[in-house]
C-alpha cells in the first residue's frame, strides 16, 4: 500500500549550503594562520612564510568572493560542493608541501574535506575526493620541503616511519569516510521516509476530514434551504389545486424537504454524540481493513475470540491505515491464504496477520521496520516482480507504534511457511482513545 503510493513521491535532494563550506574554510584559515605564526614567529623556526601565508590568504579571498557573489543560504549542487572541497584538499596539500609533508603533525587534516563530503554528498563524489586526498598524501610522502625545525638541526623521518604514516593516514581516511557516510546515509533515509510518512498521513487525514467538511457545508446550506422551503410553502397556498403552477411549487417543496433530510444526516455524521459512528468494535475494524483486499486471488479468513466483552475503540486513521498496509503486504506475498485474527483478554488486545508465502528473508529479519528495506520478493501489481521503496512496513510500524501498539514480526514455525505479524495494544489504551491521534503526528517528533 505505502510502497505503491510513495513510489511517486520525489523527495528533495540534499545539498550543502554555501555558508557551511565558507564557515568551515574560515575556521581552517584561522587555524592555519595561528599555526604558522606560532611556528615561525613564536618558535622562530624557518619556513617559506611568504608562499605559506599566500596560500592561506588565497582561501580567505575565495571566501570573500563567494560571500559577495552568492547568498549564504544558497544550496550548492553536488559538483560545485565537490569542487570547493577538492580546492580545500589541494590548498592543505600545498601547505603541507611547504612545511614537511607527512612529517607535519597536521597532515591528518587532509581527511577533513573527505569527511564533509561523506556527510553531505553522494558516494561517487566522496570516492573521488578520497582518491584525490590519497594521491596528495602519496606525493607528500615523497616530495616536500623540510619540516620547520631549529636552525642547525636536521630532522628527517625514517623511510619506514614515513610509510607507516602514509598507511595510517590512508586507512584512517577510508574507515572514517565509510563510517561518516553510513551514519549520514541512514539519517537521510530516515528523514526521507518520515517525510513520505507525513505525506501519506496528510492524505489519510484529508479523507477523515471530509465528514467535518460535510457538516460545515450542511450548516451553511441550512439557512438558504429553509428559506426556499418556507417560500415554497407560502406559494403553494396562492394557487388552486388545478393550476399547473401548483404542481411545480409542490415539487420544489418536496425536493426542499428531501434536501433538509439529507443535510440533517450529514450534520449528524460526525457529531460527537453519534457514538455509533465515532466508535467501532474490533470486528468492524477487521472488516474495514480486510474488505478492500478481497477478490485479489487470495482467500482472506478472519476470526475473533477473547475473554469478556469485545473491545470497542475510536475510529483512528493511523490504526486502519497501518493494519491495512500489513494486510496488503500479506496478500501480496501469500500463495493462497491470509489469516487475520483478533484476540483479547481483560488487559490486552492482539491482532495477528499470517500468510502462507515465502516468509521474511533471514538476512533482513532483524532490520524489518527500518526505512528502505525491501522485506521479501513479492509480486508487484504492475509487472509481477518485487519493487517499491521499502517504506510500507516502516510507515505501518511508525503509525501503529504512535498509537501505543507493539509489533512482533517473525516467520511461522515449520512445517508452516509464511510470515506472522502480531500487533498488540493495552486494552485500556485502545478503548479510551485508540492511541495517539494522527493530527498530532510530526516527523520531527522522532520515531521508535
Amino acid at each position: 500500500m505505502a510502497d505503491h503510493q510513495t513510489s511517486s513521491i520525489t523527495l528533495p535532494h540534499r545539498r550543502l549550503k554555501l555558508d557551511t563550506l565558507v564557515r568551515l574554510r574560515w575556521l581552517a584559515v584561522v587555524g592555519q594562520t595561528a599555526s604558522l605564526l606560532v611556528v615561525h614567529v613564536g618558535l622562530g623556526y624557518p619556513l617559506p612564510a611568504g608562499p605559506a601565508f599566500a596560500m592561506v590568504a588565497l582561501s580567505a579571498w575565495l571566501n570573500i568572493f563567494l560571500k559577495i557573489r552568492w547568498p549564504s543560504a544558497m544550496r550548492l549542487s553536488e559538483r560545485a560542493a565537490a569542487l570547493q572541497l577538492a580546492y580545500d584538499i589541494l590548498q592543505m596539500s600545498g601547505l603541507l608541501f611547504l612545511t614537511g609533508g607527512l612529517g607535519n603533525p597536521f597532515a591528518f587534516l587532509l581527511m577533513a574535506p573527505v569527511m564533509v563530503s561523506a556527510a553531505g554528498l553522494s558516494a561517487r563524489y566522496t570516492i573521488i575526493l578520497g582518491v584525490l586526498a590519497t594521491a596528495s598524501a602519496t606525493l607528500l610522502a615523497v616530495f616536500h620541503l623540510p619540516l620547520p625545525w631549529p636552525v642547525g638541526d636536521d630532522f628527517a623521518l625514517p623511510v619506514v616511519y614515513s610509510v607507516g604514516i602514509w598507511i595510517a593516514l590512508v586507512s584512517t581516511l577510508g574507515f572514517m569516510a565509510i563510517y561518516a557516510f553510513r551514519v549520514a546515509e541512514e539519517a537521510r533515509q530516515l528523514a526521507d521516509a518520515l517525510a513520505a510518512t507525513e505525506l501519506v498521513l496528510a492524505r489519510e487525514q484529508h479523507l477523515n476530514a471530509l465528514d467535518g467538511l460535510a457538516t460545515a457545508a450542511a450548516h451553511e446550506l441550512g439557512t438558504p434551504l429553509a428559506t426556499i422551503y418556507l417560500v415554497a410553502k407560502e406559494l403553494s397556498d396562492e394557487f388552486e389545486a388545478s393550476d399547473h403552477r401548483a404542481e411545480d411549487i409542490s415539487l420544489i417543496r418536496s425536493q426542499s424537504e428531501r434536501c433538509r433530510v439529507i443535510l440533517k444526516k450529514l450534520t449528524s455524521l460526525s457529531s460527537e454524540e453519534d457514538q455509533t459512528y465515532q466508535r467501532m468494535p474490533v470486528s468492524q475494524l477487521l472488516e474495514d481493513v480486510i474488505d478492500p483486499h478481497r477478490g485479489m486471488g487470495v482467500a482472506i479468513h478472519s476470526t475473533r475470540e477473547g475473554e469478556g466483552a469485545e473491545p470497542v475503540g475510536t475510529r483512528n486513521a493511523a490504526i486502519r491505515y497501518g493494519l491495512g498496509n500489513l494486510v496488503e503486504n500479506a496478500v501480496d506475498f501469500a500463495n493462497s491464504r491470509v489469516d487475520v485474527s483478533a484476540s483479547w483478554d481483560e488487559s490486552t488486545l492482539s491482532i495477528s496477520i499470517k500468510d502462507d508465502g515465502p516468509g521474511f528473508a533471514v538476512d533482513i529479519l532483524g532490520k524489518i521496520g527500518d526505512p528502505y528495506v525491501s522485506i521479501r520478493g513479492g509480486k508487484s501489481p504492475q509487472d509481477g516482480t518485487g519493487g517499491g521503496l521499502g517504506l510500507g512496513i516502516f510507515i505501518a510500524k511508525t503509525l501503529l507504534e504512535r498509537t501505543g501498539a507493539k509489533l512482533q514480526m517473525e516467520n511461522r514455525a515449520p512445517p508452516q511457511s509464511g510470515a506472522h505479524i502480531r500487533v498488540s495494544w493495552p486494552r485500556e489504551n485502545f478503548e479510551s482513545d485508540g492511541g495517539v491521534d494522527v493530527t498530532s503526528f510530526s516527523p520531527h517528533n522522532g520515531t521508535n
